[in-house]
């Protein structure tokens, strides 16, 4: 089993911060009068996945921290789908672009659940003298 010594290392840091970059990718060709509302919105969230799971990782001392901040990151990838749903209905991402975002976006959700119930895996283990 690989040491993972930071965030960055966590495959599922990876995963959000990638689906975070096609995020603010597919934004951009958004129509200029929404740039306050759904474009901010979805681009905000996206980015705080990556925020609480960077969080959560500072977090490892406590096992209720490391799953607040957990949870935390998992609410925000879900709000993530429904921005990205909500502009695929309104025609902003393509019928092409939604599933595989979407799909990105379960997968995220799922590796964040399984550290929420397995949190022991992840947390700093003190050494008694």
């Amino acid at each position: 089993m690989q040491v993972i010594r930071h965030f960055r290392e966590l495959d599922v840091y990876k995963s959000v911060f990638t689906a975070g970059l096609q995020i603010f990718e597919l934004t951009n060709s958004f129509p200029s009068d929404e740039p306050f509302s759904l474009t901010n919105q979805i681009r905000r969230s996206s980015r705080s996945v990556c925020a609480n799971l960077a969080e959560a990782w500072r977090k490892r001392h406590s096992v209720t921290a490391f799953v607040s901040k957990l949870s935390d990151a998992e609410a925000e990838a879900a709000e993530n789908q429904v921005h990205l749903e909500m502009a695929h209905r309104l025609g902003y991402v393509s019928e092409e672009n939604f599933p595989s975002i979407d799909d990105a976006y379960e997968k995220i959700c799922g590796q964040i659940v399984r550290m929420i119930d397995q949190p022991e895996k992840w947390l700093i283990r003190r050494k008694v003298n």
